[in-house]
């Protein structure tokens, strides 16, 4: 193996130690109970093309959808220094977007975005076999009755 080829898997094992100590942080063992202590699940919602929020609402959902009974979705949202892992949409009007979710110490967050300059990075990920995987939470505001 030559130096360059050694220094590269160095750095390689070193980025994604980094990486599984913060994915980790972002799982905490009680993620699950902390997911359902939210409430429960709204049902999927058909969005209008300028409804933004509803548009990413839906593609989350459609994501977790899809996941199999052993996977969880990790949703992550960086704003500023602070990570956040979501764990509940709420869509107060068509383009805001509030998240609620723990960050990398597991304290409750929310994050208040307009939908605009939300950026989330969603990943599957498989759970260790003994532990329920986290659901995310989509509320969605009730009707008015004017």
């Amino acid at each position: 193996m030559s130096f360059g080829q050694f220094t590269r898997q160095l750095a390689k094992e070193a980025v994604g130690n980094q990486l599984k100590d913060v994915m980790d942080s972002l799982r905490p063992a009680d993620a699950a109970a902390k997911a359902d202590s939210l409430g429960n699940p709204a049902p999927a919602s058909t969005a209008p093309a300028d409804n933004l929020a509803a548009i990413v609402i839906a593609q989350v959902q459609a994501m977790q959808g899809s996941l199999k009974e052993d996977h969880e979705l990790v949703v992550l949202c960086t704003i500023g220094l602070e990570t956040l892992r979501a764990l509940e949409f709420y869509a107060p009007s068509p383009r805001l977007l509030v998240l609620t979710g723990i960050d990398s110490d597991g304290a409750i967050t929310r994050v208040i975005s307009p939908v605009e300059s939300l950026q989330l990075v969603c990943k599957p990920m498989l759970v260790q076999p003994s532990v329920k995987p986290a659901r995310i939470r989509f509320v969605t505001p009730k009707p008015r009755t004017d």
